[in-house]
């Protein structure tokens, strides 16, 4: 890796040993307060879930229909950041409970969870913007980096941007079925249409219960639930795209060539993580609501960490960055959305290399 060649080897290593020491100690420390917080934290999404959808269905008053969209759409980001994303981790495997347990979970969003598993938590997390190797850079539709080949439908990125956030649940669902490789005959149509059918299944499961079923329990009042509906799902798609784009790609990031994970020590790794990670200021409720992933530079060195953990444990990883002449990238949602949304239009256009920071 050739960011901050000012460290040794030897220091690099070190700078690792002191994250596994964070990580240690954390993982003996927990206990009854962590299962307490997530079991808790279940409970007030199912209440919340309950509550807005009942209240659609008297969405006919207009106060209503505004609570119970609102109620529906914290519901289904808390079960989509902060519970499923989570618990699919194997942060809460420790608990040893059947039914909070990343074998068992299947969460309320169209990509099933087996594959996103295998999308993002070993692609993604094992190669970490990686270009050509990582598929969270630009999800095979956008250029994010300037290491990656410009071509003339790039120009065009900003509007696929939008409609990625738009129907985000959908562009995650189809991420790991790869199909430029199919395209090139990396992968075999057979492979992709088995994702394809487990893909249908889950997103005909997950359509039935929101367009068909609540709406149709409503009565007269179809098309209220209907709408409330397909509202909080917008919301929610746009939420998660908008937090997971700019733990990765603000002013700041690094990107990388796939030789950066040849022989790759665990020093290079935790390297390689906090430079590719960047973090989103805000307040305990705004962390919630965004599964943690606000600390995503402690997300991606501690994975498998209790989300929970992550605000504790961030004063500790920032203090080591300084002591190793580290940057540690933590900005307001403005700005770190913001120069997000300026990398998505400088990348539609050729160039661009001065989007990534210079070695140091």
């Amino acid at each position: 890796m050739t960011a901050y060649t000012h460290l040794s080897p030897a220091e690099i290593e070190a700078f690792g040993r002191e994250l596994d020491a964070i990580r240690d100690e954390v993982k003996a420390s927990l206990g009854a307060r962590d299962a307490a917080y997530i079991r808790r934290l279940i409970r007030i999404q199912r209440m919340l879930d309950l509550s807005g959808r009942a209240l659609l269905f008297a969405g006919v008053l207009p106060p209503a229909w505004l609570a119970g969209t609102a109620l529906l759409s914290v519901a289904k980001i808390l079960e989509n950041m902060e519970i499923g994303h989570n618990v699919m981790h194997a942060q809460w495997d420790w608990m040893r409970d059947p039914k909070i347990h990343s074998s068992t979970w299947e969460w309320d969003t169209a990509c099933p969870a087996a594959q996103w598993k295998h999308s993002h938590n070993y692609m993604h997390h094992t190669y970490t913007n990686v270009v050509g190797m990582d598929r969270d850079v630009g999800y095979g539709i956008l250029r994010m980096s300037p290491k990656q080949r410009w071509r003339v439908w790039n120009l065009g990125q900003p509007v696929y941007n939008a409609w990625l956030a738009i129907l985000f649940q959908y562009g995650v669902a189809l991420h790991d079925v790869e199909f430029d490789r199919v395209v090139q005959g990396k992968k075999t149509w057979r492979e992709a249409w088995t994702q394809l059918k487990a893909i249908a299944r889950k997103t005909s499961r997950q359509t039935l219960k929101d367009y068909v079923l609540f709406p149709v329990l409503a009565g007269p009042f179809f098309a209220y639930v209907f709408a409330g509906n397909l509202t909080a799902n917008l919301v929610r798609n746009l939420w998660a795209y908008a937090i997971i784009f700019c733990g990765h790609f603000p002013a700041g990031a690094h990107t990388f060539e796939p030789e950066a994970v040849a022989n790759e020590t665990r020093g290079h790794w935790y390297l390689r993580q906090l430079l590719g990670s960047c973090n989103i200021r805000g307040g305990k409720l705004f962390h919630i609501l965004s599964g943690n992933l606000s600390h995503q530079i402690e997300h991606h060195l501690f994975p498998d960490l209790p989300s929970n953990r992550y605000a504790e444990i961030a004063p500790r990883v920032q203090a080591l960055c300084a002591k190793y002449g580290l940057p540690y990238n933590s900005a307001s949602f403005t700005r770190q959305f913001g120069t997000t949304l300026w990398r998505v239009l400088r990348l539609s256009l050729p160039g661009g290399q001065s989007l990534e920071p210079a070695p140091a």
